[in-house]
Parts: structure tokens; C-alpha cells; sequence
């Protein structure tokens, strides 16, 4: 009875787990007997492995084949793992991704049906990544009038068109693929050491939106006689549909690097002209000739005019929306006051570079400034010229009288703008 007791107490009956069972019987199995010496009343029991000699309890011999025998058969049988709290759990991974793809089908149904914007408008495009319509040939890009783009009328300056028009552009050739290293060059153009450079633009603007419109641009492309191409823009209100802004232009290839025009190659030809569009130009062509000014035939002069490095474009001369910028500076402040700017052509002669030093000159056409109390529609010629008197760009613009229906009374906010 004391030699089971003492056994039980050194040798407990537990159900081997199956990452040890191969292990617990190689040992068990080279396991000859067991000694234990009682070394008194108040000693305890001392435990000593021998191959050779049976295990002996109070000076008397116990076989324990028979136990070792029986571990070693419940080894080779192996049992399942005890039951416990942290086994019983669930698979914590195929419970993350259940609760995984049941948020992202519930976010797809809230962005395709719950999202609900209070202005419509907001649909149609909603972050102006733009987009290529009419079968591949025209690209649509819609903009967002901000507060940092109006002016004291609180309408969009002609600036900020003119940039719409012309990220529209660039991006309809990256949307198109045809996008290079260059600014908006083809990959052929790169090769080549070709960018474009434009020549002649004609803007016709029906009415300026205001801060919080959103403006929806159309541009497309089309061959200008042999070595040029033309490219339209329709500006409208996004929300009604109403045509804003018309503009055409002309473009022509330059050399890189040697900074002379060049004629389209093959190469190149075969890349943009899948693109071209057979249609009528946006803006019917005004072939009024541009009247060359001097001191003496200008009413107003500007000189001192001279390109700030953010005037640059990645070509390393002045974009051409700063041209405008510079022809405007000329023009007299009762025009800018009263008048609105409706229409305007431009014909680019040279290139300004970062060094360039410009004048810029303005004509007032009819009976000149006298005639603004009339109210009635005014035209200006205008030069752009370098110092020595290379001319930069010859432009007419028109005028018609300011309305204060466009943009409300002074002073106050309009309504659609809180």
C-alpha cells in the first residue's frame, strides 16, 4: 500500500499530448527499472535509473514491466489534446477576414447607393480625374471654381481659364497614352528633342463662372494644314449645360535644343493623328490681321516687365497663359473697371526666356477711352515686345460693359456661394 501510495506520488497518470508522445516513448523504452532508498523517517525518497538492476521499495524487489509496458502502449495510441478555454476559441483569423469583407461590401453599398451629395452637379465627375468620351476622340475634365481663382468681380479671371484649357490638354494626351517625359510630348517627340508651342489662340468667353461652380471642359484635336495641329476646347456650366468659354488654337513642333520649328515626323504623325477629329473649329477664325503698335501708334505703355522663375514651364520658357497676364497690365484701369474681357486673339512670334525684359502695349480702338461712358463694346490692340523691339506677341481683345446681375451687389455674398 505505502509502495503504490509513493509510486502514484512520483509517477501521476496523465494522458501524454501528441507533441511529446514519440519522445516520452524512446525514453520509457530504454528505461531498465528504478531504485528508491528510504533514508529514514524524515528523509525524502531518492530516485536512481539503472539498466542493469530492478527497482526496489523498502528493500523489496516491485517489477514495473507491466506499468512501463502499459505507458508505452498508451504512447503509441495517441489521444487528442485535453480540452481547455484557449482551444475551445474560435479560428481568429477566419473570424478577421468574415468581419473584413462584410465592412468592405457594406463601404461599397454606402459609396454606390447611401452617398447621396446635396448639390448634383458633384456627380458628374465628382474629383476631376476626367475621363476620354465620344468614342476615344474627345476628353472631358470637370473643375471646381475657387475662392483663390476669382477676382474683384468675384468671377474666375481669365487666367484661370485659360489654365483649365490648358490641364485639359496635357491630360488628354497622359489619358490617351501618349504622354512622354516632355510637356505633353509623344514618346516619338522625346526621341526627337519636339515640343509643341502655340502660335494662335482665339478665346470667346460668353460669361465667367463664379466661386463654388463647377465647370465641365471638352477638348479634341484636328490637323492644321501640313505641319500643325489645331485643338478646340467648350467650356460649359456642368450643372445646366450652358456654354461658357469657346477656344481654338494652333500648334506647331519645335526643336529642344536648337529652338527652331520643325515638320511633324512620320514617326510622330502616326501616334496623334488616330486622334484627330474631322470638325469645325470652336471659335470661327478671325482673319482680321493684328495691327503692329510702336510708341507711337500705342495709348498706354508698360515697360519693365520681366518673367519671375514660377513664370517657367518644365520647356524652360514663359508659359503662355502669362503672356495674357502681361498684355493686361497695359490696359487702362477704367477698361478693367467697367468692362469685361468677352473675346481675344493672340499670335505668339518668340519664345520670352527667364532673362527676357518686356513692354507691353495697348491701343484703344474707336474713340478711345472718352467713349466709355457710352457704354458700349470697346476693342484694344496689343503688343508684347523685348526691349531692343523683337516682337513677343501681337493680341486684339474686346470688351463689353460689366453687369452687375453677373455677380451681385457689392458687397454681399451670393447665395449659392454659403
Amino acid at each position: 500500500m505505502v509502495a503504490t501510495a509513493a509510486t502514484s506520488a512520483f509517477f501521476p497518470a496523465v494522458s501524454p499530448t501528441p507533441d511529446y508522445s514519440t519522445k516520452t516513448a524512446a525514453k520509457l523504452s530504454s528505461l531498465g527499472g528504478m531504485k528508491s532508498k528510504s533514508a529514514g523517517t524524515s528523509s525524502g525518497l531518492q530516485v536512481k535509473t539503472n539498466a542493469q538492476a530492478r527497482p526496489k521499495i523498502n528493500g523489496t524487489s516491485v517489477g514495473l514491466a507491466t506499468p512501463v509496458e502499459g505507458v508505452k502502449n498508451e504512447c503509441d495510441t495517441l489521444s487528442p489534446a485535453p480540452r481547455t478555454f484557449i482551444n475551445t476559441l474560435p479560428d481568429w483569423s477566419m473570424l478577421l477576414a468574415a468581419i473584413t469583407t462584410i465592412f468592405l461590401a457594406a463601404e461599397k453599398q454606402w459609396m454606390m447607393l447611401d452617398w447621396k451629395p446635396r448639390r448634383p452637379d458633384m456627380l458628374i465627375d465628382p474629383f476631376g480625374l476626367g475621363r476620354i468620351v465620344q468614342d476615344g476622340l474627345v476628353f472631358r475634365q470637370n473643375f471646381s471654381i475657387r475662392s483663390y481663382e476669382i477676382g474683384a468681380d468675384r468671377t474666375a479671371s481669365i487666367e484661370t481659364l485659360m489654365n483649365h484649357l490648358q490641364e485639359t490638354a496635357l491630360n488628354h494626351v497622359k489619358g490617351a497614352g501618349l504622354l512622354g517625359d516632355g510637356f505633353g510630348s509623344t514618346p516619338e517627340m522625346c526621341k526627337k528633342n519636339l515640343i509643341w508651342v502655340v502660335t494662335r489662340m482665339q478665346v470667346v468667353v460668353d460669361r465667367y463662372p463664379t466661386w463654388g461652380d463647377v465647370v465641365q471642359v471638352d477638348t479634341w484635336v484636328s490637323s492644321s494644314g501640313k505641319n500643325g495641329m489645331r485643338r478646340d476646347w467648350l467650356l460649359r456650366d456642368s450643372r445646366s449645360g450652358e456654354t461658357l468659354t469657346r477656344a481654338s488654337s494652333v500648334w506647331v513642333m519645335m526643336n529642344k535644343q536648337t529652338r527652331r520649328l520643325s515638320k511633324i515626323p512620320e514617326e510622330v504623325r502616326g501616334e496623334i493623328e488616330p486622334y484627330f477629329t474631322d470638325t469645325l473649329p470652336a471659335v470661327e477664325e478671325d482673319s482680321r490681321k493684328l495691327q503692329k503698335l510702336d510708341d507711337n501708334t500705342a495709348d498706354f505703355v508698360r515697360t519693365g516687365l520681366s518673367p519671375r522663375w514660377s513664370d517657367l514651364d518644365v520647356n524652360q520658357h514663359v508659359n503662355n497663359v502669362k503672356y495674357i497676364g502681361w498684355i493686361l497690365e497695359s490696359a487702362p484701369l477704367p477698361i478693367l473697371e467697367s468692362y469685361e474681357l468677352s473675346s481675344m486673339t493672340l499670335e505668339y512670334r518668340r519664345e520670352c526666356g527667364k532673362d527676357s525684359v518686356l513692354q507691353s502695349l495697348t491701343a484703344v480702338s474707336g474713340n478711345g477711352i472718352g467713349n466709355l461712358g457710352n457704354l458700349a463694346d470697346i476693342e484694344c490692340q496689343h503688343m508684347l515686345r523685348l526691349e531692343n523691339g523683337a516682337e513677343i506677341v501681337r493680341g486684339r481683345t474686346g470688351w463689353r460693359p460689366k453687369h452687375a446681375s453677373n455677380f451681385g451687389t457689392l458687397g454681399e455674398v451670393p447665395v449659392e456661394s454659403t
